[in-house]
């Protein structure tokens, strides 16, 4: 059955997350060889829009508003939902990120809608569009299907494979104008504590320290380490607390959740509330001096070891593979 379905493309700082392309290849997924419609918000977007069709929309909507330059649920949602309504799609994706996860039970809401929140994975099979998600942190999955009404979802980061790029790929911009009007919310001023390189939540390495790494200049070495390896550096809730990093870099029941092709964690005990953020990583490497730490039950690879004489070894390694590459 052939379905019209509507992607979110989420920008930051001016350029797309990659997750607005992988939620593209979510959306042919569930459109059955129907039409993909890529929605842009914001101020000064429209250029965006390009790159949204070479990554496999076949149309997008572009609504402009200087009050939708910075994220607001309100904003967006009046954006969204005008979209929704000219469009009358049959599905709905949105990434899981923070903007996906504030935004999307706020649309289900307004449009009575069902929602399947966090899919890792999405299959046609016996004629169902069949969503796989984490519940119980992780540690088991379930299968849901849309009966009836709009199929909406939230992808989670870096688990459904986007479409490769296609510079030949042409198809309808349009504009629709929106008037954005009663916010609730005005943004004054954005003050970023993230620090800048990769987005965390997106990398394809991440380099994780935890209370071994003992102090802020402790993460010195993995900050090293993960920019040899073009990755993302992380921390556990321990970490956090005892001021090692700012919060922005927590992985965790109760921080961010992340899904790597590869997750250094670097003296992290293994709690189940750090592990619900991690496990579904595609490789682990664990490196503790406790041989009995739990991160090494759910690592596919283990060093016992001092993180501090570890990771710099592993850091000059990596470095003469690149060269020698």
């Amino acid at each position: 059955m052939a379905r019209k379905v509507l992607v979110l493309g989420e920008v930051r700082d001016g350029q797309l997350r990659n997750v607005s392309h992988e939620a593209i290849s979510a959306a042919k997924t569930v459109a059955e060889g129907g039409e993909v419609v890529g929605v842009l918000l914001g101020d000064s977007v429209q250029p965006l829009a390009e790159e949204l069709i070479k990554n496999g929309a076949d149309k997008v909507v572009v609504v402009e508003n200087e009050k939708l330059a910075h994220y607001t649920s309100d904003g967006y949602a009046q954006g969204l939902l005008a979209v929704i309504e000219e469009e009358q799609p049959q599905g709905l994706i949105i990434g899981h990120t923070s903007l996906g996860k504030d935004l999307s039970p706020k649309i289900a809401s307004k449009l009575h809608s069902g929602l399947i929140s966090d899919v890792t994975s999405i299959e046609v099979t016996g004629g169902n569009i069949v969503f796989t998600r984490p519940i119980y942190s992780g540690k088991a999955f379930e299968k849901k299907i849309v009966t009836d009404g709009l199929i909406f979802a939230t992808i989670r980061p870096n688990n459904i494979a986007p479409i490769e790029k296609d510079e030949s790929r042409t198809g309808e911009v349009s504009t629709l104008a929106v008037d954005i009007k009663d916010l609730r919310t005005i943004i004054k001023e954005v003050v970023r504590k993230a620090t800048e390189g990769v987005d965390l939540s997106e990398a394809k390495v991440v380099v994780a320290g935890g209370r071994g790494v003992k102090s802020e200049e402790g993460f010195e070495p993995l900050k090293e380490l993960a920019n040899v390896l073009g990755g993302a550096v992380g921390a556990s809730r321990g970490a956090c607390d005892a001021e090692y990093c700012d919060y922005s870099l927590q992985i965790g029941q109760t921080g961010k959740v992340v899904t790597p092709d590869l997750y250094i964690a670097c003296g992290i005990s293994g709690a189940i509330q750090h592990l619900a953020g991690m496990s579904n990583s595609k490789v682990i490497v664990a490196i503790n001096k406790d041989p009995e730490a739990n991160i090494f039950n759910v690592a596919d690879y283990g060093i016992v070891g001092d993180l501090f004489e570890v990771v710099p070894m592993l850091t000059e390694e990596f470095k003469k593979l690149k060269v020698n590459a």
